[in-house]
């Protein structure tokens, strides 16, 4: 019944399968302005139970092609000479939930993951991992499981969302403000803490506020500083 392909028979065979219990293959669109990094990648991928569905060679056409190939995952790297990753990852989470995004980079940057984590991303995976790694990502993405135990992604989630004692009687923040000073400190904006918190941009510029006078400082840099000496992060 499989042998012929049509629109109607594609879409009845992989019912069948499913019905059968057999694991379709996760449609993946991978996103990188480097020629040699997609061709990479769709050979590293081969054999894995994942399908290259499309390639896209900056952030503006991954959204584009998104909409149009409806994928399991999208594979995108942050920094792209044409729309960067962290605004495609912005808009496809907003405008498509239901498609996974793993960030894929060469930065093992804090701030990066930090925003990577505000925007929805399901994973962020650097490019000199293994390819075992690469691909529990993305099988992880796409069944919604979360990243792996060793996951960069989950490491500095858990650097944002930790809940710490006030530091001392004179001085307390709340734990929704010490929350907030992580995300300060990892460099995230006032729309990103936000997104990762689940409050308005005003709820975050009255905690911002809070944060500055309580600890004496004039400005966000400086309670930066003030969170890492005080191993906040």
């Amino acid at each position: 019944m499989c042998g012929r392909f049509t629109l109607a028979g594609g879409v009845l065979c992989g019912l069948i399968k499913e019905a059968k219990g057999i694991r379709m293959s996760i449609r993946v669109l991978v996103a990188d302005d480097h020629e040699v990094v997609r061709s990479g990648l769709s050979s590293l991928l081969d054999d894995a139970s994942i399908e290259i569905v499309g390639e896209a060679s900056d952030g503006n056409q991954a959204v584009s092609m998104a909409r149009e190939l409806n994928p399991d995952v999208v594979l995108l790297d942050i920094r792209m000479s044409e729309g960067d990753g962290l605004t495609a990852l912005e808009q496809l989470h907003s405008e498509m939930p239901e498609v996974k995004v793993v960030m894929l980079s060469t930065y093992d940057n804090p701030t990066y993951i930090a925003r990577a984590v505000a925007m929805g991303a399901s994973d962020y995976v650097l490019k000199g991992s293994d390819r075992d790694d690469l691909v529990v990502a993305i099988h992880n993405a796409a069944s919604g499981a979360g990243p792996a135990p060793t996951s960069a992604m989950n490491r500095i989630a858990g650097a944002m969302n930790a809940r710490k004692k006030p530091i001392s009687d004179e001085m307390p923040l709340t734990n929704r403000e010490s929350q907030v000073l992580r995300h300060v400190a990892l460099g995230l904006s006032n729309k990103e803490i936000g997104l990762s918190l689940g409050i308005s941009v005003e709820t975050v510029k009255e905690h911002v506020q809070n944060i500055l006078r309580k600890i004496s400082v004039t400005d966000r840099t400086q309670a930066a500083v003030w969170a890492v000496r005080k191993g906040y992060v």
